[in-house]
């Protein structure tokens, strides 16, 4: 997979954050932690409107949603219990036709920065999608897509394949090795996401050390 430092300029790219998880090992809906004077899906949403727009939220069919402001659009996943893949495709779906691509994002991960986003999204060039790896891990709720990658996720989805790792192999994909990363974001804070309670309290920690 060849490398590219192509830039795109952010209003060619809108965001997707995706909320409609079951939030089984967290006990609780993960959109609706509180983190500082906001949830946790406010936190992502406003992180995000900082780089991109429009910004999409993919929720589940009758999930209830924190308020986002007016211009962030709620998008219902038709089919609950996919997995993100589902997610990912009703997010593309949305905006596709009306921007080139889209970061995707979980809800839980407080600690995310603009220059992250920034970093990943200037990595796309002129492939389908640009995902953070480490070692053998890839990254997909860190990642841009080309808006045209939902019909690839649906005909997936149809095939009974859920692995957002299923689009990456079978798509123009650059990978980007996290330590390239590090510049703008030394200690991959952006990566750390919240899936048990013991996880969202080391991340009010940190962020209270970062004064963020």
């Amino acid at each position: 997979m060849s490398r590219s430092t192509i830039n795109h300029q952010p209003s060619t790219i809108a965001g997707i954050v995706l909320c409609g998880g079951r939030s089984s090992r967290m006990g609780r809906p993960k959109a609706w932690l509180p983190f500082g004077n906001e949830t946790m899906l406010q936190r992502v949403v406003r992180t995000l409107s900082e780089v991109v727009n429009p910004i999409v939220v993919v929720a589940a069919p009758d999930q209830e949603v924190p308020s986002v402001p007016s211009d962030v659009e709620i998008v219902r996943d038709k089919r609950e219990g996919l997995g993100p893949l589902a997610g990912l495709a009703a997010g593309l779906t949305a905006l596709h036709g009306r921007v080139n691509a889209a970061y995707v994002s979980s809800c839980d991960v407080p600690l995310l920065t603009p220059d992250f986003v920034r970093a990943v999204i200037g990595h796309l060039g002129e492939h389908d999608l640009a995902i953070p790896r480490d070692a053998n891990y890839h990254h997909p709720l860190a990642a841009v897509y080309r808006t045209s990658l939902g019909e690839r996720c649906e005909a997936l989805l149809a095939k009974g394949r859920r692995r957002p790792f299923d689009l990456v192999t079978m798509s123009n994909t650059q990978e980007i090795d996290v330590a390239e990363l590090r510049s703008v974001d030394p200690n991959l804070d952006s990566l750390r996401n919240a899936n048990t309670p013991d996880e969202y309290e080391a991340l009010l920690r940190q962020a209270e050390q970062l004064g963020r």
